[in-house]
């Protein structure tokens, strides 16, 4: 085995106590507000290994401030969310997605609107590594959500600046901005996993990352039949007062697994839900033009000409594709719908291991 890379970060002494750290994070205007693992040398070097990169290696510049994302840099923030190495690939895999000029992070960062970047998990490393896509899924309780998503968020502050009130504008900001991270529950879905859609197989290991606001409860506990159930979904979705009516761009309709069985029992594929999904989550230019952001929307031109006509009805996204179909959570009757900044776009990378296999 060879010897590690020297880090490459300045080194600053404290004393070993968690609220000295605490207060130097204040002093200096790091951290999101919560206690944070002391990233020693020894820490640091123990998880830029799980990478199985060298910690110089770069990624990119992330905004608004345009800091350079590096491996050490991430293993940095990693160890402050209380991650473990084998989450590095993970990590690596959403950055390398926020990254992408589709996902558009420097308005997302910027925004006032409570925006964050979830991460989907698919494929087997959520199970290796203890990512859930069940019970509480969307936190609290499981440390490989919770530290991932706070890992990133911690990259998205250190590195890219966005500190709430400076570079971040968000008015309200949101508890989504800690830590947002789950696993599609693959096994309970009656479909194809996420992932699978979009061009990876089944078994290969991947991350998505969306532009979305916090989840809001879908509670439907009395249709048994997919009909009363998609109406349920489709008024919950169709709101004036999200970014999509009027920016349009993507959805997440995150099914529990006990919805999706009653879609998926009256034979509904998923391509059939998203198009009806798109058929009923609609509303009047009647409804959309009392307020909102209508002096704001930025619609196609088919759409743009329907403005003129009050009874027109609007669909929430401008195909059935844009709504972003997964199965999570547990049991119980409830499903969740996630709307998203709207001029965003998700993006899914592969993970990519480390040399050797393990992701342990």
């Amino acid at each position: 085995m060879t010897d590690p890379i020297p880090l490459l970060s300045e080194r600053l002494r404290v004393p070993d106590t968690p609220e000295a750290l605490l207060r130097l994070f204040e002093a200096r205007g790091w951290g999101d507000g919560l206690p944070v693992v002391p990233p020693t040398a020894e820490r640091v070097e123990r998880m830029a290994e799980g990478a199985g990169l060298g910690p110089e290696v770069e990624f990119g510049v992330m905004p608004p401030r345009q800091g350079v994302v590096t491996v050490e840099a991430l293993a940095v923030n990693a160890v402050l969310a209380g991650c473990l190495p084998a989450h590095m690939p993970v990590l690596i895999a959403a950055v390398r997605a926020v990254l992408d000029p589709a996902f558009s992070l420097h308005a997302i960062q910027a925004t006032t609107h409570p925006v964050a970047p979830l991460i989907l998990v698919n494929g087997p490393i959520a199970g290796e590594i203890g990512i859930s896509g069940s019970y509480g899924c969307f936190g609290p309780g499981h440390r490989a959500n919770a530290t991932i998503g706070r890992a990133l968020r911690l990259a998205l502050l250190h590195i890219g600046g966005a500190s709430p009130g400076v570079l971040d504008r968000s008015t309200q900001g949101s508890p989504a901005k800690y830590a947002f991270c789950i696993a599609e529950n693959e096994a309970e879905s009656p479909w194809a996993p996420f992932h699978a859609e979009r061009g990876f197989a089944a078994d290969q290991s991947a991350v998505t990352v969306v532009g979305a606001e916090g989840p809001h409860n879908v509670n439907d506990h009395v249709s048994h039949d997919a009909g009363g159930l998609l109406a349920t979904l489709a008024d919950t979705m169709a709101v004036m007062g999200s970014n999509n009516f009027y920016l349009r761009g993507e959805v997440v309709v995150a099914l529990g697994p006990e919805h999706a069985a009653t879609l998926a029992g009256e034979g509904l594929s998923k391509a059939e839900v998203r198009r009806a999904l798109h058929e009923r989550a609609r509303k009047s230019v009647r409804e959309l033009s009392r307020g909102g952001m209508w002096g704001m929307r930025d619609w196609p031109p088919g759409l743009e000409a329907l403005a003129r006509d009050e009874d027109a009805l609007i669909p929430l996204t401008d195909q059935p594709e844009d709504i972003l179909l997964v199965v999570a959570g547990g049991a119980g009757k409830h499903s969740a719908y996630l709307p998203t900044f709207g001029p965003t776009r998700a993006v899914t990378r592969p993970v990519e291991r480390p040399a050797g296999g393990s992701a342990r």
